[in-house]
Order: structure tokens, then C-alpha cells, then sequence
């Protein structure tokens, strides 16, 4: 199992970008508000979820610094994927400045998430 960054508290001032931070109901909107990132909707239960998270770690890393990596368990703020009608999982969203702005369901492969965030950060 990939243990992830410690969660995210909007408090905070150092978050380490170069991995992907946890994001529940409190901290949502702040998070998303801020910067490009990419949430991924997931379970612990979900196998391409955990087929996804290498991926995942890959992206923060080489995205640190421009694009954040979040990850929302679907499981412990339902009413998040409630709001966003995440009905598969993994559900990937990305987000710039609060707003949608792609969509992914299922498992995705770095090249087509990678893609997207870059078209997203000019």
C-alpha cells in the first residue's frame, strides 16, 4: 500500500507538493481554489484506484512546483463525490482556479493526464 503525503491542512504554509495531499469536505474548496490540481476520487477498495497511484506519484513529482496532486476518499467525504457525481471510480478531476476543467473516468494513462494538465497551465 503507498502511504501518501500527510493531509492537507490549509493552515499549514509547507505543504510537500511533490507528492499527492490528502483533501476532504473542510479543505475542498480552498484547495481547489488556489492553483492547477488534479483530484483523483478513489477508494481504498478500488483495484485501478491502486493501479492509479503510481501513476499519481509520478505526476506530483514532476509537476511540483506548477500543478498539485489531491486525492479525495470517496468512502470518507461522500457528500464530495456526491457534489461531483462520481458515480466509477477512479474519477479524475482537474481544476484551475476553482474551475473544472477536465474530466477523467477510469483508470488514465500518465501520458493522457500529463497532457492535460500542461494544456491547463498556460
Amino acid at each position: 500500500m503507498i502511504i501518501f503525503a500527510r493531509k492537507f491542512s490549509c493552515k499549514q504554509t509547507m505543504v510537500d507538493t511533490s507528492k499527492p495531499i490528502h483533501i476532504n469536505y473542510p479543505n475542498f474548496d480552498k484547495v481547489v481554489s488556489q492553483s492547477l490540481i488534479l483530484v483523483d476520487f478513489w477508494a481504498e477498495w478500488c483495484a485501478p484506484c491502486k493501479t492509479q497511484d503510481p501513476i499519481l506519484e509520478e505526476l506530483a513529482k514532476e509537476m511540483s512546483g506548477k500543478a498539485l496532486i489531491g486525492k479525495v476518499n470517496v468512502d470518507d467525504n461522500r457528500t464530495l463525490a456526491t457534489r461531483f457525481g462520481i458515480s466509477s471510480i477512479p474519477t479524475l478531476i482537474l481544476f484551475k482556479n476553482g474551475e473544472r476543467v477536465e474530466h477523467f473516468v477510469g483508470l488514465q494513462s500518465k501520458t493522457r493526464i500529463l497532457q492535460a494538465i500542461e494544456k491547463n497551465l498556460k
